[in-house]
């Protein structure tokens, strides 16, 4: 029997339906494997420690610009920066069923597994500040430039040391962690353009201000001629001033940090470090939730994005204030 024209046209109309959904249709929280609900506008940052001022700055600055784009922003956070703590927070997540996670991950190895998870429920995924190596993961990395920040660091500490000799050492934080290592890896490269230092190398210091300064004390008693330290986050430059102070080489030995929490500050005044480079984290926060918005709006995303670092002195740190990291919102 043949067909009426009014049915065939319906049916066209509905089977056209039914194409676009299951593609998607770039609706607010849609997946398209199945994921998260239409018109999901809840996002989580998971950020590497609790408490710290540089991740505060960063979730100012996410939950503003969540509040500008109209969605809203949960934060969980680990007690340590450690894998084993951040994992469980990932995996719990996912009962929350949010549209998109803004994380920083505490291993760019041991994270891949848990954060492969959120994105197999359909949930975009955003780096922000360290990153994977695993790059099929997130949609988007933000981070400052660390590679350059290094090499920053280096020109600032062989500029604080003039034509003296000596030796210098890096403190870094965990092996595996992608910032921290960049850093190394570019102060390394550029520090030795300076035939008048000698690099020692980096020692680890687990992200412990205590064991920073027993790295710096063990440090001082082998080289006697130790000129210089790069630290390359906020706790080993704490716990590198707090040895430095205690030996009596405050100033003696020129300290370059890297981060600006308000003690870090402090001791940038008070003289117990010479030279901060500061990032920006509050603006990497705002362009994770950028890149999220996008990616789960369906809109072009950026996959790598890097922001800006400066060198802060005592002679100009107030003139460079808007890099001070914060305490609270």
């Amino acid at each position: 029997m043949p067909l009426n024209k009014n049915v065939v046209r319906i049916g066209a109309a509905v089977a056209a339906t039914l194409v676009l959904a299951a593609c998607g249709g770039g609706k607010i929280g849609e997946s398209g494997g199945g994921g998260t609900a239409p018109n999901n506008k809840k996002l989580t940052l998971i950020t590497g420690v609790k408490a710290e001022p540089f991740y505060i700055s960063m979730r100012c600055g996410a939950e503003a610009e969540a509040k500008k784009s109209g969605y809203e922003l949960s934060t969980q956070e680990p007690d340590k920066f450690e894998a084993s703590l951040q994992s469980p927070i990932v995996t719990g997540v996912l009962s929350t069923k949010p549209a998109g996670v803004l994380i920083a991950p505490t291993d760019n190895k041991a994270l891949a597994a848990p954060m492969k998870q959120l994105t197999g429920a359909g949930i975009r995924v955003v780096e922000v500040d360290t990153a994977l190596e695993d790059r099929s993961v997130a949609q988007s990395s933000i981070s400052s430039n660390n590679e350059q920040g290094g090499q920053l660091a280096a020109q600032t500490l062989a500029k604080l040391v003039g034509t003296g000799t000596g030796s210098v050492l890096v403190l870094n934080t965990k092996a595996g962690t992608s910032t921290t290592d960049a850093r190394a890896k570019g102060f390394e490269a550029e520090i030795a353009k300076y035939p008048n230092l000698k690099y020692l190398g980096q020692q680890y210091t687990d992200n412990e201000p205590a064991i920073a300064a027993q790295r710096v004390s063990a440090a001082l008693s082998a080289n006697p001629d130790l000129v210089g330290v790069f630290a390359t986050n906020l706790n080993s430059g704490e716990g590198a001033a707090t040895s430095l102070r205690n030996a009596n080489k405050q100033g003696a030995v020129k300290l370059v940090g890297f981060d600006a929490s308000p003690k870090q500050v402090d001791d940038l005044r008070n003289g117990g470090v010479q030279a901060l480079i500061a990032q920006d984290p509050a603006t990497i926060g705002t362009k994770g939730v950028q890149q999220a918005i996008a990616a789960i709006e369906g809109k072009p995303v950026t996959r790598d994005i890097a922001t800006d670092l400066v060198a802060l002195t005592k002679e100009d740190m107030q003139s460079k204030s808007q890099y001070f990291y914060k305490q609270s919102c």
